[in-house]
């Protein structure tokens, strides 16, 4: 990442969206730099909530032992593979053998939709998250990921779609709280038109995001255009700035 575009942003971001928090990027590397490589443990923990320190400044890397969580795993493309029953835990469970997570109405559901999963393609050992003000030199971002209030979101939103004539160019897939920032972006990177990703509905993430958040992410390619129309766009009129007054 260029210092230049680095800083231009963050210049862009103050004078629109206030004191609103920096969005956080993501890539794959096989060489960490300035992150923290995340340790493996026995104990579960979703990396939504580990994500509260890269918001805060702290950057992290995780590599396949790192991930507790089979479904991070498979999202963030480390697997293919998916935990035994799988269909009966985002369903009805398994009496007295598993509580299910009643996410999808039968098992058959779940089996069906999982058809439809793609592998990723990562490129490299680990994924890394850092906040956008801590990008060296040497980071190529390939996903941008914001946690937003409704009001950022509808200028994120704008923002996205500004010159698209497809109205659907912001899409919001069902998934788990770390496949709507990684999995579904990720998958658009490559595409001719990338297309941003609303997520955080997953129920079972809610908790590790605050009440009124929802999650915005973008491929790097995209976002690079969002940022060169912010001066010329919705965001310098008279409507936006009645809703930027309630930004803090």
């Amino acid at each position: 990442m260029k210092p230049e575009i680095r800083d231009h942003f963050i210049q862009q971001w103050k004078k629109y969206f206030n004191n609103a928090d920096l969005p956080i990027t993501l890539f794959y590397t096989d060489n960490p730099v300035n992150a923290s490589i995340v340790p493996s443990s026995g104990k579960w923990n979703c990396i939504i909530c580990q994500l509260k320190k890269v918001v805060s400044g702290e950057s992290l890397a995780f590599d396949k032992e790192s991930l507790k969580c089979g479904g991070a795993k498979r999202y963030l493309g480390f697997t293919d593979r998916m935990r035994p029953n799988f269909e009966y835990f985002l369903s009805c469970g398994i009496e007295n053998v598993m509580e299910g997570e009643r996410y999808k109405q039968t098992p058959e559901i779940v089996r069906e939709t999982m058809k439809n999963h793609i592998k990723l393609n990562i490129r490299g050992k680990y994924i890394v998250f850092k906040r956008w003000d801590n990008l060296d030199e040497s980071d190529i971002p390939d996903v941008v990921i914001f946690f937003a209030s409704p009001d950022i979101l509808s200028g994120l939103f704008t923002l996205a779609n500004y010159d698209q004539i497809e109205p659907n160019g912001t899409i919001t897939p069902f998934g788990p709280g770390c496949g709507s920032i990684v999995y579904y972006p990720y998958l658009e990177i490559d595409a001719e038109k990338p297309r941003a990703v609303i997520g955080m509905f997953d129920i079972s993430a809610r908790p590790c995001v605050p009440a009124g958040v929802l999650s915005f992410s973008v491929p790097m390619a995209k976002f690079s255009k969002m940022i060169g129309y912010m001066d010329e766009s919705f965001l310098i009129t008279e409507s936006w700035k009645k809703v930027q007054e309630r930004i803090k």
